[in-house]
């Protein structure tokens, strides 16, 4: 980022010197959508909600924002350091509710709209957004079954795949840099280079939220900074 005065002088010098270096990219960033996706964020800019976002083997519950652009929030931004372009991210919209939830609320408030029943357990906003066209008006009673089911594991695996991110401009840090494989896990000294240390956002190391990327910063320079 160069208007905080930010350069790539780190890898550069690294890259000088023979490290390998893990391509960079921006990541704690939230995600950019486009086509049908964007549509449906855009008009919930601001909402949030609690939900389980995942990619690859990485799960976090967290609250997620909708934004004007795509997606952001702690779940996003957790989930945003596992995902690569044109991967799948599965969101779960409702984790504290089962898949079936739609069918027992039918049992219990059998007069009620379907719009209503979202309602109770997300913004009205987002229900409004994810209630399918096709489905009825009326009493949640006549609606099958089948539906409010396949409603329900629709809303328990929402799928997406981002068009991008928000890029440095957005991101807390950077993942990729200096692979660690070539630097003591004790000084962070540069194998076979004397007097090379390479430390903080430099390395190819990414934390969660929560203060780790500083932790990290802090006592990687520590260490290369008692043993320099």
């Amino acid at each position: 980022m160069p208007k905080l005065g930010a350069t790539g002088f780190a890898h550069d010098l690294a890259a000088r010197f023979g490290l390998r270096i893990v391509p960079p990219r921006p990541a704690l960033v939230p995600f950019v959508l486009e086509g049908e996706e964007r549509a449906r964020a855009t008009p919930l800019a601001g909402v949030s909600q609690p939900v389980v976002a995942a990619c690859g083997r990485a799960r976090f519950r967290e609250a997620m924002l909708f934004t004007h652009r795509g997606l952001s929030g702690p779940a996003i931004l957790q989930v945003s350091t596992a995902w690569r372009e044109g991967m799948t991210v599965g969101i779960d919209l409702l984790p504290d509710e089962g898949p079936d939830f739609l069918l027992r609320r039918k049992r219990e408030a059998p007069k009620s709209a379907l719009r209503t029943l979202l309602g109770g357990v997300m913004p009205q906003r987002m229900a409004d957004a994810f209630l399918p066209a096709a489905l009825p008006p009326g009493p949640v009673a006549a609606i099958p079954d089948r539906a409010l089911l396949d409603l329900g594991a629709r809303l328990k695996s929402w799928r997406i795949v981002p068009a991008g991110t928000e890029g440095y401009v957005k991101a807390e840090v950077t993942a990729g840099g200096v692979d660690t494989a070539g630097l003591s896990q004790r000084t962070l000294a540069a194998a076979g280079v004397p007097g090379l240390f390479v430390v903080g956002e430099a390395v190819d190391v990414t934390g969660w939220l929560g203060g780790y990327n500083f932790q990290w910063a802090w006592a990687s320079g520590w260490a290369a900074g008692s043993a320099a």
